[in-house]
C-alpha cells in the first residue's frame, strides 16, 4: 500500500515519567485534543461510517490514549526492519508519526481533514477496543489531479491506509474504503483520489476492487533520477449520494 509521507516534523519536548521511550518525545498539549463542536456535531449525526459483520469505522476521538494507538497501527504498517536498532527505529517513527497526526490536526479544518479508525464490530461499547486499521482523508486541489476530475474543484485524498499486521486479509482496508466514501458524501466531494506504488499489485487490486482507476503515473524522470519506485495515480466518482 502507498506509504505515509510526512512533510512537516514538530521538535516537541517532554512527557510523564512512566511513558515509553517513543512516547517521551511527544508532548500532546490537550488544550488542543479537544473535539471540537463540528466533530461532535459530525460524530453525534452518523456514529460509525460503516458497521458490518467485523468491523467499524468512526473518526478518530482527538485524545491523547487514541492518538498513540493510531500512530502504533501506522507506526507498525510502515516501519522498515532495521537489523539490531529495529526497536530504536519504530521508536523514533512512533514519534514521527504522532507528530505529523498532530501537525495535521492543528492546521486543518475538520471539515477538511480526518483520521478513520476501524475496530471490531462489539455491542460492547467499551473505550479501549484495539484498533485494527486506519486511513487519512485530506480534501485537496492539486491541479494535476484536478484534470482528470471533470468539473471538479477539489476532492478527497485518501492516504497512509494501515492495517495492524495481526488483522491484515480480514477486509479491514476495504471498510476503511468504505467509509472514505461515505465521508466523502457527507462533505460532499463527488471524487475521492489515491496513489499507489505501479509494483504494488496487492494494493492496487485492493484499490480496484473498491472502484479506483488509474488515470496517470509519475514522470519518468522522478523515479529514474530520485531512485524513486514510480507511483500511479488512481480515482473514483463516489457513487454514493
Amino acid at each position: 500500500m502507498a506509504h505515509l509521507h510526512y512533510n512537516h516534523s514538530i521538535v516537541v519536548k517532554g512527557s510523564s515519567s512512566t511513558s515509553t521511550s517513543s512516547d517521551q518525545q511527544v508532548n500532546l498539549d490537550s488544550e488542543k485534543l479537544q473535539p471540537n463542536r463540528a466533530y461532535e456535531n459530525e460524530t453525534h449525526q452518523f456514529g460509525y461510517l460503516v458497521s458490518d459483520v467485523d468491523w467499524q469505522v468512526r473518526r478518530m476521538v482527538e485524545t491523547e490514549e487514541e492518538m498513540r494507538k493510531v500512530a502504533y497501527v501506522q507506526a507498525e504498517a510502515f516501519h522498515e526492519p532495521v537489523f539490531l536498532f529495529d526497536d530504536l527505529f519504530l521508536d523514533f517513527f512512533k514519534a514521527e508519526v504522532l507528530s505529523g497526526l498532530l501537525y495535521r490536526l492543528r492546521n486543518s479544518p475538520p471539515d477538511r481533514y480526518a483520521c478513520l479508525v476501524a475496530e471490531p464490530r462489539s455491542d460492547d461499547q467499551e473505550s479501549n477496543k484495539e484498533l485494527a486499521g486506519v486511513v487519512d482523508v485530506t480534501v485537496l486541489r492539486e491541479d494535476s489531479v484536478l484534470e482528470h476530475l471533470p468539473g471538479a474543484e477539489e476532492y478527497l485524498y485518501v492516504s497512509g491506509i494501515a492495517v495492524l499486521n495481526k488483522f491484515r486479509r480480514q477486509k479491514v482496508a476495504t471498510t476503511l474504503l468504505k467509509a472514505c466514501d461515505i465521508l466523502s458524501a457527507i462533505w460532499g466531494f463527488e471524487y475521492l483520489a489515491l496513489r499507489a506504488y505501479e509494483d504494488d499489485y496487492g494494493a492496487r487490486k485492493l484499490y480496484s476492487n473498491a472502484g479506483y482507476r488509474v488515470v496517470s503515473g509519475d514522470s519518468p524522470w522522478t523515479t529514474t533520477w530520485i531512485g524513486r519506485r514510480r507511483r500511479v495515480l488512481m480515482v473514483k466518482r463516489s457513487n454514493i449520494q
